[in-house]
């Protein structure tokens, strides 16, 4: 979206507008669902849950169950009113410890190579 404003300017209208980030949720989704059949197949497992904010929105439910039951995989999603975003949580904690005067700064950093442990998994499911 961010190379289609730069190369087209801001839309002017309302149906542009639509259209883009429509676009734009169309790629985001086909990306999760791709490797969340992926890592299901990597990992072999039979069963594969979307949660968070993002298992709020219909298309992502919609075409992980489709890509799900056409891999043979269990979907599970919780409902609606489960799947929330943490965002504002984190801010209002971090925003709390602000105001107690602790700062955090000088023992943070960030990489862009930053990577998760290759073994994150847990529980007792079937592993390759």
């Amino acid at each position: 979206m961010a190379r289609w404003v730069e190369e087209h300017g801001r839309p002017g209208d309302d149906q542009t507008l639509r259209d883009v980030c429509a676009t734009f949720q169309r790629r985001v989704v086909d990306t999760l669902v791709k490797k969340l059949i992926l890592a299901a197949r990597q990992e072999r497992v039979e069963t594969v849950v979307i949660a968070g904010g993002v298992a709020a929105n219909r298309e992502l439910r919609e075409r992980a169950k489709t890509a799900a039951e056409k891999a043979g995989l269990r979907l599970v999603v919780p409902p609606f009113r489960a799947c929330t975003d943490n965002a504002a949580m984190i801010a209002f904690a971090g925003l709390t410890r602000l105001a107690r005067g602790e700062d955090d700064s000088d023992t943070l950093s960030v990489s862009p190579k930053t990577a998760l442990a290759s073994v994150t998994r847990k529980g007792s499911g079937r592993r390759g």
